[in-house]
């Protein structure tokens, strides 16, 4: 049985999703399968249970047989179907909404977001107390070009309610081909009545980078947005960074806002580039037996001035950088405290082509914060309204250029009305 680890990207549930999932709030790595043997006595005391002895699964068999002898419309008992309910059920069981059973089509998509290829609308989503929200849009997205916005809050999918359905259930039913078409009824603030938007469906293309440089009074800026820690993230930053002109670029500004995660190998590799030396995270096992991550000793650009901006989409793999950075004094943080996904997933292939995530550990910065209780506080809070987001206006980027010119942030009218330090 094939592995992979990351630490999913989910907010709230999140999960970031672009139509699709973003949520994966995921950090993966390399790894092996569990070991799924007997009942042992563990390193903490506890005892594994053997469910092949001790699981009464006479339940589930009797089940199914009355199912197949009773049920009125026998042609839709479809066997592979039920059997992935069961497994679905079983794993929604644990309790976690990290945890879960992905069906072989779930796992292609899952795998195929984190090399960045998609189809859908394009928006980020979260489900908190059971209503959507749109967290953000993709650029050049379906979702942008009908006019989505953020905070906008999902009422229906093709005229039908969700009530009672999962993150993953809502995604897959606003996800779909190129080409087909979603209805989406919206409740946005400051409306008096619903909105209806009729979307086509199309490639979702998520780059992982993007650079620009701004000018300041002090010089010029560089400005990396790392928008996940996918398949050619580190590849991408690599030829950046190396590419910059240290005479020109006299600072620089990585935006992680809204960037959910990926691989974790990802996260350590960039903090690398910024880091002579030392540990970048812990991965703090459930039998006391923690991983310590540490930087690679090859930094890129050890000394150069560095601002990290995040905000409440900032989960995962973006918050084990910016951590670090912040733990060991490298760069200031600014914005809003991060989303404090602080939990491993390890993704197991399972047969027929799904997979199981589950979580194994949880993240701990170098100092010890543990990521999913508290997340990232940023040294300097700066909020940005949805007035200012619709408006594009940048606050928080306007904060971050301003620090890296005087040393300080003048406070400045924002979500709140106000900007700390």
């Amino acid at each position: 049985m094939k592995s992979t680890r990351f630490s999913v990207i989910i907010l709230p549930i999140l999960t970031l999703f672009v139509g699709w999932q973003l949520g994966l709030n995921t950090t993966i790595i390399k790894g092996e399968s569990p070991d799924l043997g007997t009942s042992s006595q563990t390193g903490s005391g506890t005892v594994r249970s053997n469910p092949e002895k001790e699981a009464d699964i006479s339940l589930l068999w009797t089940t199914w047989k009355l199912l197949m002898t009773h049920y009125v419309h026998p042609e839709e008992l479809i066997t592979q179907k039920m059997v992935q309910g069961a497994v679905r059920g079983m794993v929604a069981a644990v309790g976690d909404p990290y945890t879960l059973y992905m069906t072989p089509k779930e796992n292609t998509e899952f795998h195929d977001m984190l090399d960045g290829h998609l189809q859908g609308i394009g928006a980020e989503l979260s489900l908190t107390d059971g209503i959507v929200v749109i967290q953000n849009v993709i650029k050049e997205s379906p979702a942008e070009k009908a006019g989505l916005l953020p905070e906008d809050k999902i009422a229906t999918i093709d005229g039908k309610t969700y009530e009672n359905m999962t993150l993953d259930q809502i995604v897959g039913k606003i996800r779909g081909q190129k080409g087909t078409s979603v209805t989406l009824t919206i409740i946005r603030a400051g409306e008096d009545a619903p909105l209806t938007f009729t979307l086509i469906r199309d490639d979702i293309r998520v780059p992982s980078t993007e650079y620009e440089t701004k000018q300041t009074a002090a010089g010029t800026v560089g400005l990396l947005t790392i928008n996940e820690f996918g398949t050619d993230t580190v590849r991408e930053i690599r030829t950046i960074l190396n590419g910059l002109d240290q005479n020109t670029i006299k600072s620089l500004i990585i935006d992680l806002r809204y960037n959910g995660g990926g691989y974790l190998d990802g996260a350590v590799s960039l903090s690398s580039m910024f880091l002579k030396e030392g540990n970048v995270v812990t991965v703090a096992g459930r039998d006391d037996d923690n991983e310590v991550h540490a930087v690679n000793g090859k930094p890129i650009l050890p000394t150069i001035p560095l601002v990290v901006l995040i905000n409440q989409g900032s989960a995962s793999a973006s918050e084990i950088f910016a951590g670090a950075m912040k733990d060991h004094g490298r760069a200031t943080i600014i914005g809003m405290q991060s989303f404090g996904k602080g939990t491993v997933q390890e993704i197991l292939d399972l047969p027929g082509g799904g997979s199981l995530r589950v979580t194994i550990a949880r993240w701990l910065t170098p100092n010890g914060t543990d990521l999913g209780k508290v997340g990232i506080t940023p040294d300097i809070v700066v909020d940005r309204s949805i007035e200012q987001i619709r408006a594009k206006q940048d606050p928080q980027l306007d904060a971050a250029l301003e620090f890296l010119a005087t040393g300080k942030v003048v406070k400045v009218k924002t979500g709140t009305g106000s900007t700390s330090n």
